[in-house]
């Protein structure tokens, strides 16, 4: 999703739906996802977060970043092809020894 460049959390704050988040991206469409987690590397946040609507099970990468509202994040596309191997490098270690 290319044209997902700057997006705010809704209900960032409700327990209730904490691992589920919806975007907005630049062509004002809501794209409803499942945060499987936030990475911390190399100083930075990234959120690890899968598509409701994606069949294919492929994860989303976005870096977060803290808006002027402290209780919003704007999320942000990285373009750098190899930060998001390393990224996802460090989410799969993560979980390589649990089991589903």
């Amino acid at each position: 999703m290319s044209d997902m460049n700057e997006k705010e959390m809704e209900e960032f704050d409700d327990e209730e739906n904490a691992d589920y988040i919806t975007l907005t991206d630049d062509d004002g469409n809501d794209v409803s996802f499942e945060m499987l987690d936030v990475i911390e590397y190399k100083e930075r946040s990234f959120a690890v977060l899968l598509p409701f609507e994606d069949e294919d099970d492929e994860v989303v990468i976005l870096e977060m970043l803290m808006a002027d509202d402290p209780e919003m994040v704007d999320f942000v596309s990285v373009d750098d092809d190899d930060l998001l191997e390393e990224v996802f490098a460090e989410f799969q270690k993560k979980y390589e020894n649990e089991e589903e």
